[in-house]
């Protein structure tokens, strides 16, 4: 028989299992407080019965992750996990200083199936979708490790957020539930690149996190070159969806724009680009790509950057060029894990 995953259980759900099986319903209250503290092992919780104790494990798994290695930055501190789960896969993770705290970057997936071509995370395709509680468990581990208390979350580490739709939406409860983390919404960012029918499953949630969308090219034809999903739906059909999801939610869309140089760094790109998003509720987010083995593709100049803009400022779009932190230890995700898997293999 499998093993339920008790972590990712919400609470009246095991009150009713518990209750089915002639245990009190309080000790679900009991159990929940021991899985918010980051206990792995039922026979820590040290105020159920040993009966009790041995039923559970019996019974449920708690699933949990290990720090398998960790890179600290000499330049800013950051900090990049590889953690091993339950099953032996490897994820990576980030934990970010900022003045405002610390900003975590989670994993949803083994891999990833959408296939981004200057994504390493994409070469290596799906492997498994992540259970709420192992999302979870990322936090608790980094927190545990740093000795610090994660206050954002940005979901945009190895896998497709939105391509693991129910299991995200379960741990984005979770991680407001009293007692646990208790991250607010308006503290995560969810990343998509650009699944538009999860969107509108996402918008009908009407959740106050941040929408944000991988576009990296402004046109139908540049961004297929760069992402296979573009060929299921256009640049403009993505669009319609956002601003939909910001006029139905009152929160502002925020495109990620990878620049590389000499595919899509232009002065061009940037025009069309910025008559493309008048007018919508955004804010976009240049981000100069990181080298991936296996790929042409090199970050833009800084000139090239300074340029790109300038041009979106005049088009009257918002525009920031992202902070590049742990550029001394690969953040980017994927690279440690694959490194790990070349060198065991």
């Amino acid at each position: 028989m499998d093993k339920i995953d008790i972590k990712s259980l919400p609470t009246p759900q095991l009150r009713e299992q518990l209750t089915a099986k002639g245990i009190p319903a309080f000790r679900a209250g009991q159990i929940r407080s021991w899985l918010d503290r980051g206990v792995t092992d039922f026979s820590q919780m040290g105020n159920l019965p040993l009966s009790l104790r041995e039923q559970l494990a019996n019974e449920y798994m708690i699933p949990s992750v290990t720090v398998q290695k960790k890179w600290v930055s000499a330049l800013d501190g950051t900090i990049k996990y590889l953690f091993a789960l339950s099953d032996g896969e490897l994820i990576e993770s980030v934990l970010m200083q900022y003045h405002h705290g610390y900003s975590q970057c989670l994993s949803t997936q083994v891999g990833c199936r959408m296939g981004c071509t200057f994504c390493a995370t994409g070469q290596e395709g799906l492997v498994r979708n992540l259970l709420p509680a192992e999302m979870l468990a990322q936090i608790e581990a980094a927190q545990v490790d740093a000795g610090v208390r994660v206050s954002s979350l940005v979901l945009m580490g190895m896998g497709e957020p939105l391509d693991n739709f129910d299991n995200v939406m379960r741990f984005l409860e979770m991680v407001n539930e009293e007692g646990g983390v208790q991250i607010g919404m308006r503290h995560i960012s969810l990343s998509t690149c650009g699944l538009v029918d999860q969107i509108e499953r996402l918008q009908e949630k009407n959740w106050q996190l941040t929408l944000s969308v991988s576009l990296h090219a402004p046109n139908d034809e540049l961004r297929q070159q760069l992402m296979p999903i573009a060929k299921k739906w256009s640049v403009d059909e993505l669009l319609a969806a956002c601003r939909r999801y910001a006029d139905a939610t009152g929160r502002r869309v925020s495109f990620e724009y990878a620049m590389v140089d000499g595919v899509s760094d232009s002065d061009a790109c940037a025009r069309e680009l910025a008559a493309k998003l008048r007018g919508t509720l955004c804010h976009v987010n240049l981000i100069p790509v990181n080298p991936v083995k296996g790929t042409p593709y090199r970050r833009s100049h800084a000139k090239r950057l300074e340029s790109f803009c300038r041009i979106l400022q005049q088009g009257g779009v918002n525009v920031t060029v992202r902070r590049t932190l742990g550029a001394d230890i690969e953040a980017s995700c994927g690279q440690l894990r694959r490194h790990a898997l070349e060198n065991n293999g």
